[in-house]
């Protein structure tokens, strides 16, 4: 006989003990409930997972403790009447422990009791299964995106071929999944798309387990169609096992809205031709290019000479399809890398790169110039064409632009059917004036100009008969700055009038204040041609001498240039004659260095002549100046004007002018211009000098501040 015990002789107290230390020592959780479904004992894992101890939940029910606001009420009920029929049963059911956190078990329940050796009851056991359930949960969430995306999604194993497509795939392709089960994904390709593309594809999914990019595939119609691409590479646990998902979108519908907006924003609706935005982009590519490539780049902005004309006469419609024959025969007679664009109206803008330009100009308008049969018209067009060159004109291309239109007006100031080209140095000459135009109007407004005074004097007795008014300049950079430097900008602008004015304002208001101090001194005031010829100017004069009674007009002489020519001689005669009616003497200056000279002398109302500094400067080594001052001299005398003479440096020229005949003088050799603060100091000291030494004969030597008389 076997000594082994026999198990059914093994004594109560070992199989309770033993079955205790099975129950303490399981992860499950054990749950012993009375008969009435009330706890009577918890093992240790129960109190360690839910947070309830033993000895504060003994005789409550487990519903009280475990149930929570997301667990399922139909599972409840079941539950409540297998223990009621004391029923084996199973069931999943989410709990709650102590602080509130859910979590699933899996619910083994078996009543007990007589059979057993034990009072009735039931012994529940239990098994976590949150881990389970989130898994499921997981893969019920992937399956219903996977199902209702609206990306086409395709997974495919290590051997890129297909193991599953979901339903949009089958919408986005034509194919249906059993058509596509095992078959490599290459089935969907367009041809468009190089092999070397699918190699960087693959390339990059081997080194980063991803791609993503645009591709074009072709549906099982054989239609095209662009897609948003997204390829992932997803390893699995086994060695060597990966699948590729791949998921993409039919993007074809926003290619095409993207291409129309593309249309809207860079070309002409009537022509197709490509606008102004594009047309600014594409010169600065073209510049660029003929900056590598030692290229000239002829920017070429054309206008339909008298087009309003014919859109009055035809009417728009017939109008518009005249402006697409010529886009199209534009189009025809440039070469390829050329560009025509429409900017507006009639005007079409043109980037060219030829080695003999001007043939090209001319064969663009003869092309234009060809009579266009429009239905049952024929039209004759002509159109004027205005180019820059590039690099020669160094600017952006709005400037290119800007300076090819400004070309163009410059053509139809020449007549029909023109070309005139752009001059860089011009424009800048231009800019460089406008500019300084500017800065002369600011200088107006801050009050920077100042007036100088020249003194003139009558040879007979050294008596300073009046003095010259001559602007200057205090620049509050450059500090003074000399007329010569600032007036031919101001010639014949908008400021010419204005500067005039304030020298006249300014002269008058010196004068008064010189008559307050007890001094009446004459003044001589330069007016320019157009400023005379202004038809407000003589009521202006009347009007400001009104405003200053104590001012003589009489000591006001006008100088007017000889030289500027007045484009109406009779007007003129009639504002100096008003003029001279007020009182005031007029003098003309510059004697001898216009073409009009005697007709002046003849017409126009003079009290004064001045011969210019220019012929009195050199007239005592120069024999034809000496003959021109001599000529003045004589023709003055002969119509009985004083002549007074400029430039005079030295007493060698004072004494030939008076050997001449010429009385007046002024230059540097009396004084140089200065500023009205200094002239009646100086007036005082010419004075003083000339009481003392009482005639310039017996002193030819005095010099007077620095003069040379």
């Amino acid at each position: 006989m076997s000594n082994a015990p026999d198990s059914n002789n093994t004594s109560p107290e070992f199989d309770s003990k033993r079955l205790a230390l099975v129950a303490s020592a399981t992860r499950n959780l054990v749950i012993i409930l009375d008969a009435g479904g009330r706890i009577e004992w918890v093992n240790t894992a129960f109190e360690r997972h839910t947070g309830f101890h033993l000895d504060s939940i003994v005789g409550k029910n487990p519903g009280e403790l475990l149930y929570g606001p997301d667990t399922d009420t139909e599972t409840v009920r079941r539950i409540r009447q297998h223990l009621f029929r004391g029923e084996v049963f199973e069931e999943d059911i989410l709990n709650y422990t102590a602080d509130g956190t859910p979590y699933w078990v899996h619910t083994y329940c078996m009543p007990v009791g007589e059979s057993e050796g034990v009072e009735p009851g039931f012994v529940v056991i239990q098994t976590n299964i949150s881990d389970r359930k989130n898994s499921e949960r997981g893969l019920r969430i992937a399956a219903s995106v996977f199902d209702r995306s609206h990306e086409a999604i395709v997974i495919t194993d290590h051997f890129n071929r297909i193991i599953d497509v979901n339903p949009a795939f089958s919408r986005i392709t034509g194919y249906s999944r059993p058509e596509v089960l095992g078959l490599n994904p290459s089935i969907l390709s367009s041809g468009r798309h190089s092999r070397e593309y699918y190699q960087s594809m693959w390339t990059s999914i081997e080194k980063t387990d991803h791609w993503r990019g645009e591709i074009w595939n072709r549906r099982k119609s054989g239609e095209e169609y662009a897609e948003l691409l997204s390829i992932s590479r997803v390893h699995l646990e086994e060695p060597g096992r990966f699948y590729h998902v791949a998921a993409f979108s039919d993007i074809t519908a926003l290619k095409n809205h993207a291409k129309e907006l593309d249309r809207a924003a860079n070309y002409d609706d009537l022509t197709g031709l490509p606008n102004r935005q594009l047309l600014e982009e594409r010169l600065r590519s073209a510049s660029a290019h003929a900056d590598r490539q030692k290229r000239v780049l002829s920017i070429c902005y054309l206008d339909l000479d008298g087009f309003k004309a014919i859109n009055d006469q035809l009417g728009h419609d017939l109008g518009d399809l005249a402006l697409r024959a010529t886009a199209e025969r534009l189009t025809r007679a440039l070469r390829s890398g050329d560009t025509i664009a429409r900017i507006g109206g009639d005007e079409f803008v043109l980037l060219l790169q030829s080695d003999s330009p001007e043939a090209v100009y001319s064969r663009i308008l003869a092309n234009v110039s060809e009579p266009l049969q429009i239905g049952d018209q024929t039209v004759n067009l002509t159109a004027s064409l205005g180019v820059t060159l590039y690099p020669e004109d160094d600017t952006d291309a709005e400037g290119l632009i800007r300076h090819a239109d400004q070309a163009m007006y410059a053509a139809k100031e020449k007549g029909r059917n023109q070309f005139h080209i752009f001059d860089p140095g011009l424009d800048a000459h231009r800019r460089q004036r406008r500019n300084q135009l500017m800065e002369i109007s600011r200088a107006l407004e801050n009050e920077e100009f100042e007036l100088y005074f020249q003194p003139q004097l009558r040879l007979d007795d050294s008596e300073v008969i009046g003095f010259e008014a001559l602007i200057r300049w205090n620049h509050p950079d450059k500090g003074l700055i000399g007329p010569g430097e600032f007036l031919p900008a101001v010639a014949n602008s908008h400021l010419e009038i204005p500067l005039g004015q304030w020298v006249l304002k300014e002269a008058i208001h010196q004068m008064n204040l010189w008559h307050e101090a007890d001094e009446s001194l004459a003044v001589s005031i330069n007016i320019s041609a157009p400023h005379l010829m202004d038809r407000s100017f003589a009521d202006y004069l009347e009007s400001y001498l009104h405003s200053h009674p104590d001012v003589r007009p009489g000591q006001i002489t006008l100088e007017v240039l000889e030289s500027t020519a007045l484009e109406d001689t009779k007007r003129a005669s009639n504002v100096l004659a008003r003029c001279r009616s007020l009182g005031l003497q007029v003098a003309l200056d510059d004697f001898g260095t216009g073409f009009a000279s005697l007709t002046y002398l003849r017409t126009l109302p003079v009290d004064v002549i001045k011969i210019d500094q220019s012929f009195v400067r050199n007239m005592l080594t120069d024999a034809s100046d000496r003959a021109i001052v001599e000529s003045v001299i004589f023709l003055a005398q002969r119509f009985d004007h004083p002549v007074l003479a400029e430039g005079v440096e030295t007493m060698e020229h004072a004494r030939a002018l008076r050997d001449m005949g010429c009385n007046l003088i002024q230059g540097y050799g009396i004084a140089r211009p200065m500023p009205a603060k200094a002239l009646l100091p100086w007036l005082a000291q010419w004075r003083d000098q000339v009481s003392r030494h009482h005639s310039l004969g017996k002193h030819e030597q005095t010099s007077v501040q620095g003069g040379g008389i």
